[in-house]
């Protein structure tokens, strides 16, 4: 009886794992159609011709260059917001100072706001200290509004993280910045682990903030790129498609690699909070 309900259950896991796979597999063949098949064809048919250059087509208009930029802007985002959102619950959690409670509530407070609330307030500000059209706005404002969500995750571990081994770092002369960097912060790593895919998920699609601060084609993202295969007269659907395929595989991939890594500091988190 139990074997049954093992053979049920991966039936109904197979059967949910096909459905979920089937947007992906569907806007794989969107992208390898013409226009003209698209809209006159059957759009879950397979390509009457497999229209392999519409990857070249927008990899030549511009991709690649979206893409590093997609890539470069994540990647330094993510590694900011990692270290000083560990910086600050190690300072909050670890250390005992007057206002940590205070500080710990200012930054909880920010997953109260609506992210793009501010949109005003930050062109205005980036503008008067001339980083519009430039890329360390986008940096700033994704490391600002990733630090609350990521400080939440780390607390449940840093919180319960043994004080004799602090103590004995102490007590062989270890000072309060090498104890951090060489200690605390390696122990960490299978929650850093779920904070890098929950950032790289955020930061590779967000839109607003890149297309409200940036209007240089040589410093936009993916997300704000694809809007170049988007004309007044003619769209050409085939390329977007294979530009939101390219735009699709870092997130799979990451995910992939990381999955174990999400699952077990999700749950060590947990556990330990």
């Amino acid at each position: 009886m139990k074997k049954l309900w093992y053979v049920v259950l991966y039936i109904c896991l197979g059967i949910v794992a096909v459905f979920q796979l089937l947007p992906i597999i569907w806007l794989f063949l969107f992208s390898l159609k013409s226009n003209s098949e698209i809209f006159g064809g059957n759009p879950f048919a397979l390509p009457k011709k497999w229209l392999w250059e519409n990857y070249a087509k927008v990899w030549e208009g511009g991709i690649g260059l979206y893409f590093f930029n997609s890539v470069w802007i994540t990647v330094v985002a993510i590694i900011f917001t990692a270290l000083f959102a560990s910086m600050a619950t190690f300072a909050i959690t670890r250390m005992q100072w007057k206002f940590d409670k205070f500080v710990l509530g200012l930054f909880m407070v920010g997953l109260m706001i609506p992210i793009h609330s501010a949109i005003i307030p930050l062109f205005s500000m980036f503008l008067n200290v001339n980083l519009i059209d430039n890329p360390i706005s986008i940096v700033l404002t994704y490391t600002a509004y990733n630090l609350p969500i990521t400080m939440m995750i780390l607390l449940g571990f840093y919180y319960t993280l043994p004080k004799e081994i602090e103590e004995a770092a102490i007590m062989d002369g270890c000072s309060i910045h090498r104890l951090f960097f060489r200690i605390i912060l390696p122990m960490t790593t299978p929650v850093l682990s779920t904070i890098v895919i929950i950032n790289m998920i955020y930061n590779w699609n967000e839109f607003v903030f890149v297309n409200t601060f940036i209007s240089s084609d040589k410093y936009k993202t993916l997300t704000v790129g694809i809007q170049n295969f988007i004309g007044q007269y003619m769209t050409d659907w085939g390329a977007i498609g294979a530009t939101l395929i390219i735009s699709l595989l870092p997130i799979l991939i990451a995910f992939i690699f990381f999955s174990n890594k999400v699952v077990e500091g999700i749950s060590s988190s947990a556990v330990k909070g």
